[in-house]
C-alpha cells in the first residue's frame, strides 16, 4: 500500500497551498465556480466524509495533530498532506482555523434531476434557498433524517461553497443532488415518477404537515421549501399537489426554513418502519 505523501510547509506563500489561499476573500477564493471551482473540507468529520464521497480529492493541509487523528482515513490515499503550523495555515487561508485541517477536491461532474430521483423515495426540492448556512443545515437535516436526494429550483446558493459544506458537516458531499434545468416545469418530472409534491406554506388554510404525510405514507413524496420571507413562488405553489403547514403558536406565522423542513423530514421519515433508528 502507497504511503502517504507527507510534505511539511513552512512558508504560507509556497504556490502548492494555492488550492487553499485566501479562503474568505470575495473574488479570490478557490471555491468559486467561476475560479478554481473547487471543494473544501474543513475539519476532520467533514474531511473523512469528503473521502466517502465521489469528490476526490487533490491535496490535503493540516497540523500534526489532524495528521495523527486521519492517519487510518488516509491509509493508501494517493494525494499530498502539506503538514504546516496553525500560524502558517492562517496566514495561507486567511484567518486561524480552529479545526485544522482541510482537504481539497475538484468538483465532480453534476447530476441530473432523474440521475438523483431515480430509486428516491423522499426528496427535498429548494427554491430560492440562497443562504449557505441554511442551505447546509437542510443537507444535514436530510442525511439524518431519511431524505434520500435534494432538487434545486431557481434562486438557489452553490451547495459546494466552504461555509455549506462546513455547516452539513460534509453531508453536501454526501446526499445525492441535482439542479433543475428548467423551473419549474423539471416538477413534472417528478410527478411523472409517480411523486407526490407537497408545498410548505404558512397558509392558514393549507393541509396540517402531519395529516397530510399520513395519507402519503405509501406513496414517493416530494418536500417542497422556498426562501426565507417570501417563500415559494406562486408559479411554484401551483403545480404542487398539496399545500402543507406546519401549525403555530403565540402569532408566529413560520419557521426558519432549515427548521421547518427538518420538521417536515422528520415527520415523512417517523412514519416508515426503519427510516429512523
Amino acid at each position: 500500500m502507497r504511503l502517504l505523501d507527507v510534505i511539511d510547509i513552512d512558508d504560507p506563500a509556497d504556490p502548492r497551498l494555492d488550492d487553499f489561499r485566501d479562503l474568505n476573500s470575495v473574488d479570490r477564493r478557490p471555491d468559486l465556480p467561476s475560479g478554481k471551482g473547487l471543494v473544501i473540507a474543513e475539519g476532520v468529520l467533514v474531511v473523512q466524509r469528503m473521502l466517502a464521497s465521489r469528490f476526490v480529492p487533490r491535496a490535503l493541509l493540516g497540523t500534526d495533530r489532524r495528521l495523527a487523528e486521519l492517519a487510518g482515513d488516509l491509509a493508501g490515499v494517493d494525494v499530498p498532506f502539506y503538514r504546516a503550523s496553525a500560524e502558517v495555515m492562517a496566514a495561507a487561508v486567511g484567518f486561524h482555523l480552529n479545526r485544522g485541517v482541510l482537504a481539497s477536491a475538484s468538483r465532480a461532474p453534476e447530476l441530473s434531476v432523474a440521475e438523483v430521483v431515480s430509486g428516491a423515495h423522499t426528496v427535498a426540492v429548494l427554491e430560492g434557498v440562497n443562504d449557505h448556512e441554511n442551505l447546509g443545515s437542510i443537507f444535514r437535516n436530510a442525511a439524518g433524517l431519511a431524505v434520500d436526494a435534494v432538487v434545486f429550483g431557481a434562486g438557489c446558493a452553490d451547495p459546494l461553497y466552504r461555509r455549506a459544506v462546513r455547516v452539513s458537516m460534509g453531508h453536501a458531499l454526501l446526499v445525492p443532488f441535482a439542479r433543475a434545468q428548467s423551473w419549474p416545469d423539471d416538477l413534472d418530472l417528478l410527478r411523472g415518477n409517480n411523486f407526490r409534491l407537497l408545498a410548505m406554506t404558512p397558509d392558514p388554510a393549507a393541509a396540517t404537515l402531519s395529516e397530510a404525510m399520513a395519507r402519503l405514507d405509501e406513496h414517493r413524496v416530494a418536500v417542497l421549501v422556498g426562501a426565507e420571507g417570501p417563500g415559494l413562488t406562486e408559479r411554484t405553489m401551483r403545480a404542487s399537489d398539496v399545500r402543507v403547514r406546519i401549525p403555530m403558536s403565540r402569532g408566529t406565522d413560520s419557521l426558519n426554513v432549515a427548521t421547518a423542513a427538518a420538521l417536515a423530514f422528520y415527520e415523512r421519515a417517523r412514519g416508515h418502519s426503519g427510516a429512523l433508528d
